[in-house]
């Protein structure tokens, strides 16, 4: 079994995810196929995940990507959570994620007063709705009270979840106010085939480990939101076919896919500035390898917030934040960052000369907040 370091396999799942090792993709959709996923409740916190990494890329381009290209799609798939996807894998995600999310949904639609007719009626509203074009979720809810349905309070935003869930409609076009709407997905996605069942978990695996590996079962199952029967079967099948690189992490057993190309197992002081909740620290059940515990609860202050985070080589090195007048403001951990005075630039050079690396130049970091500001000011 191969042994990985802390720093290697930690520089690997940075590799996997596009956010280390200089690797850039030049397209959004080059950068979903990479990484998979981004997660999107905050539709322009996935743009900045996007452009962290990618090269020269805008929210413009992202916006482009959901609408006139149709290259990627916001979804709720994984645990239930939006995401943005390739809208080629759009419809298998679904069909894999979607008939657990809708029976966890059962009690909610209870609580709601939403019986089999009042769900028939809104599938009907919206689907009829639609037929004329993208429209957001107000203007679902606005056809919804004409049809004698109760649209007050989440009602609209179930039935509208419940329906995306349902495969008949789908995240659309972003209008120029930033309003997100809804299209038919029949009209909007293009035709799904591909593995189903057990062999659509087994290719979900493969891809969740070529963008986040080495991993264990309990980071996919979390990840995924799978239960896990269906996620140690898979792995079990992956693992006797040979299909799987088993690998030991600091004493815990790892796996990730066999490499078929050349990847970044040495520290280059990539610089990365990462949205809240990015992939990157949501797709794993144990966070260490990227986050030091004693930066834990900067990274994560409550209330299940994320940070956004500034990311050296795959390890969190600080939090930031936008300030309308000054842009991205970085707050380091241990000292500062390069070019934040000579004391902090001293305590941040023997920080990453402990991680292997010579030097970090502020040149990186410099590059890296003037690319942020850009493209917030896009």
């Amino acid at each position: 079994m191969r042994q990985l370091g802390a720093s290697q396999a930690r520089l690997l799942r940075a590799w996997s995810q596009g956010v280390a090792g200089d690797r850039r993709a030049t397209s959004v959709p080059a950068v979903l196929e990479r990484c998979l996923a981004v997660q999107a409740q905050d539709l322009r916190a996935a743009a900045l995940g996007i452009r962290a990494r990618g090269c020269g890329l805008t929210e413009a381009d992202v916006h482009q990507a959901l609408g006139a290209e149709r290259t990627l799609v916001r979804g709720w798939f994984m645990r239930g959570t939006l995401y943005l996807v390739p809208a080629g894998d759009a419809g298998r995600l679904r069909e894999l994620l979607a008939p657990r999310l809708l029976r966890r949904s059962e009690r909610r639609y209870r609580e709601l007063r939403l019986g089999p007719d009042e769900l028939a009626l809104g599938e009907r509203v919206i689907t009829e709705a639609l037929a004329d074009g993208p429209l957001t979720r107000d203007e679902l809810a606005a056809r919804m009270t004409e049809a004698g349905l109760d649209a007050s309070g989440q009602v609209p935003f179930h039935l509208v979840r419940r329906s995306a869930l349902l495969g008949t409609a789908c995240f659309g076009p972003v209008r120029e106010d930033g309003s997100a709407t809804y299209v038919l997905a029949r009209d909007w996605l293009p035709a799904s085939a591909g593995p189903s069942g057990a062999d659509a978990v087994g290719e979900l695996l493969r891809r969740y480990l070529a963008a986040h590996g080495p991993a264990t079962t309990a980071d996919f199952a979390t990840w995924s939101g799978l239960g896990l029967p269906a996620v140690r079967s898979a792995w079990e099948r992956l693992l006797k076919g040979g299909e799987l690189e088993p690998c030991r992490v600091g004493g815990v057993d790892q796996y990730a896919l066999p490499a078929d190309a050349p990847r970044c197992e040495e520290p280059t002081g990539d610089v990365r500035l990462l949205p809240a909740y990015d992939n990157y620290l949501v797709g794993y059940a144990d966070r260490r390898l990227s986050v030091e515990p004693e930066h834990e609860h900067l990274v994560r202050p409550g209330g299940g917030q994320i940070s956004p985070t500034v990311v050296v080589d795959g390890l969190v090195r600080g939090v930031w934040r936008r300030d309308r007048a000054r842009g991205a403001v970085v707050e380091p951990f241990d000292g500062g960052l390069p070019g934040a005075g000579a004391e902090a630039r001293d305590a941040e050079a023997l920080d990453v000369e402990a991680l292997g690396v010579e030097a970090l130049g502020a040149e990186a970091l410099d590059a890296e907040l003037s690319d942020v500001c850009r493209f917030l000011a896009a």
